[in-house]
């Protein structure tokens, strides 16, 4: 008998597909007693299916890798080309729809993305610039959701619960999406950290009112006052709980001792401080940022070096597909709901653009008054933090792309409210999300780069990685000086032969004369040099492989030898880089 699959048919991949959740917990991925997880997945064909799965998970992961080399080509953020690619292949006849699980987001694709820009944050630049963080990631959402709100009910009819639900999922700017982009645009590390953190945190104070607003939708009744207990209640709890998750994977990884167990325990780490809190009616991102906080300061003396090194190269490949996964599957959303919205469209496209008007306008209102009032009305703010200049404040006003969040928490809102009625406004709500995403990515990503010139916001990064740059070189001279004379010590003690004594100079030699002593000082002379010996270690691994081709050397012998040099020439590329990437 000759088996087929329906293309015709929504595909529904066991991550990328489900059932709607239930409006009592409507983020909330996982439900005690619950088998909606088993019954998402079909009853027959299940061998079609997985196979469907497969090929379709290929065809995501070469449409990634094409756009990839063509950005490289065109200069142009990944990003944006991937959301545009997603939704060319929503509209392409032949494939099938693909529909977002919103479990698959808040679940699979959240904690660790969270995690990972915790742990590569500075938690002594966090602490700095906690105050701008906290405006922006709970202020300024609440203040967006607000006017969101009260547009959506004068213009589009909207009841103020639903307008909030609203306000609710595109309030908070998404934090891959603008930083997949403002890596690449040479601004100062301030306007970085702010940006990373309150897009990370933000989404806390986002599905905490998302939730409070979807039950007021259902049961028609909202307390203020035990929504704030609530809401500072969940603070503070997930606060403390992932801290204590981040201080106990230190202690089991260090018990391992063993790089691929401690890899492990590192990706299970996020999703452990993760899903206890959202379980309880929580968010579990703020615990996700307290435990990558705390791991981030507590974990470089206590991570050994060869966990570190396969570490990094684990996290950032891992960073890098599920970012890629994001942009492209926000963009195959297009087909899906195209359907749901029918032929008509002119209302729901200019509901779109008054909200993003809305939203810009919203986050400029608070972003200004955010920045100035605390420092005219505290001299000890003015002194501790001056007033930075208009173009800083400027931009970080303007970046506020919306994100997969924001579109998992739409089509996670339930069918139906408590009553059985129909949710209101359900179908709009998702249209103006993803058109919100679109228009944010697209546009205000295409708009970044030339904002960003304008502003001159490079000439000031410049200087600032100058600065560090000094910064660095003082610190690895001053370090090799310790080590200096700490090798004296052991001399003096007697400790060590001559032989090992003349080895052991010569390599501290070596080393105190591969830096320049500050970045004008040497640095064309060190990046010569840097160019010169990745020429001899490419003659080397050259060489080698010809030895193994005539027999002298066995393939265990090759692989330790190229081991030697990848480290040198990795050393080499991380010296000619602006930051050190991916955490541990």
């Amino acid at each position: 008998m000759a088996l087929s699959v329906d293309f015709t048919q929504p595909l529904r991949l066991p991550l990328l597909g489900g059932r709607q959740r239930s409006l009592q917990t409507p983020y909330n991925p996982v439900r005690r007693g619950s088998a909606s997880a088993v019954k998402a997945l079909p009853s027959a064909g299940t061998p079609i299916f997985m196979t469907a799965t497969i090929y379709t998970l290929l065809l995501l992961l070469a449409v990634m890798i094409v756009v990839a080399i063509v950005a490289r080509r065109l200069n142009t953020a990944p990003s944006i080309l991937l959301v545009i690619a997603g939704i060319g292949l929503a509209l392409a006849p032949g494939i099938p729809p693909i529909e977002l699980d919103p479990q698959f987001v808040l679940l699979g694709i959240l904690p660790p993305l969270v995690y990972a820009a915790a742990v590569a944050m500075s938690w002594r630049e966090f602490r700095f610039n906690l105050r701008p963080i906290a405006f922006l990631a709970f202020g300024c959402v609440i203040f967006t959701a607000s006017a969101v709100a009260v547009v959506a009910h004068f213009l589009f009819a909207m009841p103020f619960a639903v307008g909030f639900v609203l306000g609710a999922i595109v309030a908070p700017p998404d934090p891959v999406a603008p930083l997949a982009i403002v890596r690449q645009l040479g601004v100062p590390r301030r306007l970085m950290v702010v940006l990373e953190a309150e897009g990370t945190a933000n989404d806390a104070t986002a599905l905490i009112l998302y939730r409070f607003a979807v039950a007021a939708v259902g049961t028609g009744l909202f307390s203020l006052p035990a929504a704030a207990a609530t809401f500072a209640l969940i603070v503070v709890g997930e606060i403390a709980y992932g801290i204590f998750i981040g201080w106990a994977s230190l202690r089991l990884r260090r018990w391992a001792r063993d790089p691929r167990v401690e890899i492990t325990l590192s990706l299970m780490t996020p999703f452990a401080a993760f899903l206890v809190p959202a379980n309880l009616g929580g968010s579990g991102v703020l615990a996700t940022i307290a435990c990558g906080l705390f791991v981030s300061w507590n974990g470089p003396l206590l991570i050994p070096a060869a966990t570190r090194l396969q570490g990094i190269f684990f996290w950032d490949l891992l960073v890098y597909l599920l970012e890629g996964l994001i942009f492209l599957v926000t963009g195959l959303q297009m087909r899906t709901l195209l359907d749901r919205m029918g032929s008509v469209l002119s209302g729901p496209i200019i509901a779109v653009l008054v909200v993003f008007a809305v939203a810009v306008v919203a986050r400029f209102l608070w972003v200004f008054p955010a920045a100035y009032l605390p420092r005219w009305l505290s001299k000890a703010v003015a002194r501790r933090d001056p007033l930075p200049s208009w173009q800083f404040i400027f931009f970080l006003a303007l970046v506020g792309m919306r994100g997969v969040v924001s579109l998992a928490a739409a089509l996670a809102l339930p069918l139906t409210t408590t009553a059985g009625m129909p949710f209101p406004y359900r179908d709009f709500i998702l249209f103006v999300t993803f058109g919100l995403i679109v228009l944010t990515v697209v546009g205000e990503g295409a708009l970044l780069p030339s904002m960003t010139r304008w502003l001159g916001l490079p000439a000031h990064a410049t200087a600032e990685r100058e600065r560090e740059h000094d910064a660095e070189l003082a610190a690895r001279s001053q370090a090799l000086e310790k080590a200096q004379t700490r090798l004296q010590e052991l001399a003096a003690a007697g400790a060590i032969a001559p032989e090992v004594m003349a080895i052991l100079r010569a390599r501290h030699h070596y080393r105190f004369g591969r830096f320049p002593r500050s970045s004008s000082e040497g640095a064309e002379t060190a990046a010569a040099a840097a160019d010169i010996r990745t020429e001899l270690i490419a003659a080397e691994r050259d060489y080698i492989y010809r030895l193994l081709q005539q027999g002298q050397i066995t393939d265990e012998a090759r692989r330790r030898l190229e081991r030697d040099l990848d480290l040198e020439e990795a050393s080499i590329a991380l010296n000619r880089e602006e930051s050190l990437g991916p955490p541990l």
